[in-house]
């Protein structure tokens, strides 16, 4: 058995309306290549770099959400190295002073023994800022290669790991709360898929019980949450028969993801480590961030983890619906401003009142978070998804949805009609007003409800004897044809008790 070493490399493309360096667009998707580019970002004589505010400010803040220690001084170094996608030879990235150290992130994971959700500490080794290469594109059989320089000197950040990660799973984990607290921060949008975020692990075994690091493995190409935890669970496999075979990798290597094969391809031996003649920047003064990051400081908004936690322990929502609901900011937003508004409802309330806030939210939040939280993640993301509607288009507005919630949590509609009306206030139409005109609301007029079961009795004379006789399963059917009889209307327990007081 083996023991699992992985650690992580991650580039965020920092949301920034211009390059690292220079004015040229950061956001160059659909742009015709090589339209995006200037002397700068092609290295021309005589140009020379501006450092942009705002991503060192990104870079910063991202920093201090993962816990790190701002270096007061830090500097840009050159890194030479000689390929197609860098036509100045070097890249102007951060050596021995990046701008933070020693940080951690914390992830949830499932207790190997107990199954319970346990925190787990993964530690930042650094972060630091650089500027992006081009893009090579190459042909299908065709012997030369195209240069799109538009991505040449995009801002990034870079984030290195120590090797605590343990498991592919862990790594899939770690970069989706990752994922998160960059979008959280506005630092990123971090989309694998359009290479706004990139990683590349390191793995390698070490026998049980063994503390020693032995040869590792580099992994890169995978442009996906799922390619990382494959390519990861791949290399784990092809590992262990090396090391079943007493022959341990014993030569630093780069292998690719061939998502197609799903495995990993060799790409090259690293020989010697390689020597990338680091020497400061001349062009970028050494930068003094004390100040900049007291700033940073005070602007951190809550974080994914934070958030999470104030939606189970505030407003009572369950674990799973908490996390489902932070996982995107805007449906984090949405969520706030529903029980906002749905509090200040139940503030007005008469027998509300004299209540103190947190005697309103003990009294009233557990039923509102299963109201809420079920018919968000279940009912409303399920209709969406089937409408194909994202929540940035989404028409119907909290106050909407609260007042949606409201209808229910005081009984004006039941269950089966209130998925008619949700579907129904995709237009944004206001929630009373629909059901009023569409006769959705619940019927509370006794006298109509006992019609109504007489009527059924009547007409189901072999399902009344049946219950009599004691099949008590039929009561449900019973149930169905008097809702169905009230246009499912009526309220199903006041059904249920006409009909229990009737049928024995």
């Amino acid at each position: 058995m083996y023991q699992v070493v992985i650690g992580l490399e991650i580039h965020a493309q920092i949301k920034t309306q211009s390059k690292m360096f220079c004015g040229c667009p950061q956001a160059t998707d659909g742009l015709p290549p090589n339209t995006a580019m200037c002397p700068i970002c092609t290295g021309q004589p005589g140009t020379l770099p501006v450092l942009n505010l705002q991503a060192l400010k990104l870079g910063i803040k991202t920093s201090l959400a993962l816990h790190c220690r701002i270096n007061t001084e830090s500097k840009f170094d050159r890194k030479h190295y000689f390929y197609p996608d860098l036509p100045k030879a070097y890249q102007i990235s951060q050596y021995d002073q990046p701008i933070a150290e020693d940080g951690f992130l914390e992830i949830e994971v499932p207790d190997e023994k107990t199954g319970e959700t346990v925190n787990r500490k993964i530690r930042i080794q650094r972060l630091h800022l650089e500027e992006d290469a081009a893009k090579l594109l190459h042909g299908a059989g065709e012997n030369h290669a195209y240069v799109d320089f538009n991505r040449a000197g995009s801002a990034l950040m870079e984030m290195v790991t120590h090797p605590d990660v343990a498991s592919p799973a862990e790594a899939k984990l770690f970069l989706q709360e990752l994922r998160l607290i960059l979008r959280y921060l506005g630092a990123s949008d971090a989309n694998m898929e359009k290479g706004q975020m990139r990683c590349d692990a390191n793995i390698s075994l070490r026998p049980i019980g063994d503390t020693n690091f032995y040869t590792k493995t580099e992994v890169k190409n995978m442009n996906s949450f799922k390619a990382v935890e494959r390519a990861l669970e791949f290399e784990i496999e092809r590992q262990t028969k090396l090391w079943d075979a007493g022959t341990p990798p014993d030569k630093l290597s780069t292998r690719g993801w061939d998502d197609v094969k799903q495995i990993t391809v060799l790409q090259r031996i690293k020989e010697d480590a390689a020597d990338y003649r680091y020497f400061p920047e001349p062009d970028i003064p050494p930068l003094h961030m004390k100040t900049l990051a007291e700033e940073m400081a005070k602007k951190l908004p809550e974080l994914p983890a934070a958030r999470r936690a104030r939606f189970t322990n505030e407003y009572g929502l369950s674990l799973s619906d908490a996390h489902i609901l932070t996982d995107d900011l805007n449906w984090a937003n949405f969520t706030e401003q529903t029980f906002s508004e749905l509090y200040a409802w139940l503030r007005s309330l008469p027998d509300m009142e004299g209540l103190s806030e947190e005697q309103i939210i003990e009294k009233n939040s557990g039923k509102l978070a299963r109201l809420v939280g079920g018919y968000l993640t279940s009912k409303l993301m399920g209709l969406m998804a089937d409408k194909h509607i994202d929540i940035r288009t989404l028409k119907i507005t909290p106050e909407n949805f609260a007042e949606f919630i409201a209808l229910l949590y005081t009984n004006k509609i039941n269950g089966a009609n209130a998925l008619t009306l949700l579907e129904n206030m995709f237009d944004g139409e206001d929630p009373t007003h629909i059901m009023e005109e569409k006769q959705l609301g619940q019927v509370e007029d006794a006298g109509l409800i006992a019609r109504a079961v007489d009527e059924v009795l009547k007409s189901c004379p072999d399902q009344v004897a049946q219950f009599k006789s004691g099949k008590t399963s039929v009561l449900q059917f019973l149930i169905g044809k008097i809702m169905k009889e009230t246009q499912g209307r009526a309220d199903p327990g006041a059904v249920r008790e006409a009909l229990m007081q009737k049928i024995k």
